[in-house]
């Protein structure tokens, strides 16, 4: 957990999270352990799906693979996907076998796990949008896609799991003026944007030059990155349901993205999230 004081600088928060533990959620850790008791039938795509369901456990595995790729493997593995074929089942159970729950970590703050889980639900949603809108425009890498909104908002989750506290005091003066900048409140409290740190992590880290592009919202002129910034924006807007005020924007914005009236932009996602 945060030491009393919080990092003063973007420099130290990175240097804190870079080798904190990654937790992941118990259902994670469950279904790993099922499908590792009998390796020899264990399937490469059977371990991404569970995986996948995890943003935290996608990010895990991304991280280790950047961190132990060796010289004969020239490209990046830009997937989950790629990379349990890279790493191997024998050597993905070795390597992963006991893990950290959330669950466990969190069990002494519960709205920080509430808050927690709430992302990863919020994660999802945007990765399920970021894929209908890569799929639409014939987009080859919308697994890539998939996967950066799945991982676009990984900071704030390293935020509920290692500094509980000021992720509760950060939602909840979002949540008594709803006018409150993310960024501003983030400033004020941690002295950094949770983007920025995201960023720095990521080159850290050395994951894939493509993931970081496409999480980067300062590339909002590539449509590639666009797409995931649209889709996270959608999936927070529509979190508490279909009547933010923000959506018609989103809608408008998606619409011109994928050449589509805001009408049936609006239909198309509603359809999805259904």
């Amino acid at each position: 957990m945060l030491p009393i004081q919080p990092p003063a600088s973007l420099a130290a928060w990175t240097g804190w999270l870079r080798d904190a533990d990654i937790p992941v959620l118990r259902s994670t850790v469950l279904s790993l352990k099922r499908i590792g008791a009998d390796q020899e039938r264990a399937a490469p795509n059977e371990i991404t799906s569970v995986v996948l369901a995890d943003p935290l456990m996608t990010l895990k595995v991304l991280k280790y693979l950047s961190a132990h790729r060796t010289q004969r493997i020239v490209t990046e593995a830009k997937t989950v996907t790629a990379s349990v074929l890279l790493i191997g089942i024998e050597r993905f159970f070795r390597e992963f076998g006991e893990q950290t729950a959330v669950e466990d970590l969190l069990a002494e703050h519960p709205a920080a796990l509430r808050g927690l889980k709430q992302l990863s639900q919020r994660a999802h949603r945007a990765a399920v949008f970021s894929l209908a809108f890569a799929v639409h425009r014939i987009d080859h890498d919308a697994e890539v896609l998939h996967e950066a909104a799945l991982l676009h908002d990984f900071a704030e989750a390293l935020l509920w799991c290692h500094a509980p506290e000021l992720a509760l005091e950060i939602q909840n003066r979002q949540r008594a003026d709803a006018t409150l900048r993310s960024a501003s409140v983030q400033r004020e409290l941690l002295g950094i944007e949770l983007a920025d740190l995201e960023q720095a992590l990521m080159r850290v880290w050395q994951l894939p030059e493509q993931l970081i592009e496409l999480t980067n919202d300062h590339r909002s002129e590539d449509p590639r990155a666009l797409n995931v910034l649209l889709a996270i924006r959608l999936a927070r807007h529509s979190q508490q349901g279909w009547h933010n005020a923000a959506l018609p924007d989103d809608f408008a914005d998606i619409g011109e993205l994928l050449n589509l009236t805001p009408a049936v932009v609006r239909q198309k996602v509603m359809r999805l999230d259904r």
